[in-house]
């Protein structure tokens, strides 16, 4: 396997204003950050690195909730990390990205957020008041690497700076 990517975490304050963001009465989190788990593969074989909830997380029917990972990945040239909900919060409780794939892109680490990977889940289950409930450190999402080729004509030169669709801007 070739190595082409090393995930860490954002600084604290980056994480502390992105969190406060999403979720205003949070306390506490300091150790929330202190708690943040990087990305791994669970075995071997596995092809998608783990994300893990920062905190106690609920999502309930019907709703988006947007939650900061604490993480950025420095990404070599030509790859591109692709982010997908954990299977089973999909089979059992129709979790999926609010993008339907997050798309990382190598260049976004240089960002003036430090490249700090949000995800944007929802909760699409068809029983009224279903919630899911996600522990600190369970998983909830999984990125994949994948290698990409460009056109022969390409002249991009653009220089990006932030997510959520900042190259068009």
């Amino acid at each position: 396997m070739e190595k082409i990517a090393k995930f860490m975490k954002v600084k604290y304050e980056q994480f502390e204003a992105d969190w406060l963001k999403a979720f205003p009465e949070s306390e506490n989190i300091k150790e929330i950050y202190d708690g943040i788990k990087l990305p791994k593969r669970a075995t071997s074989g596995s092809a998608g690195y783990d994300f893990y909830a920062p905190a106690g997380i609920t999502l309930k029917q019907g709703e988006s909730t947007l939650i900061p990972t604490g993480i950025r990945a420095k990404i070599d040239t030509g790859w591109v990390l692709s982010v997908f909900p954990r299977s089973g919060l999909g089979f059992k409780h129709r979790v999926q990205l609010d993008n339907t794939v997050g798309i990382i892109d190598s260049d976004y680490f240089n960002s003036s957020n430090e490249g700090h990977i949000m995800i944007k889940v929802s909760c699409d289950a068809h029983d009224e008041g279903h919630e899911v409930c996600l522990n600190a450190g369970d998983g909830f999402a999984q990125g994949i690497f994948t290698q990409f080729g460009i056109t022969v004509d390409d002249s991009a030169d653009g220089v990006r700076d932030g997510g959520f669709g900042s190259t068009t801007k």
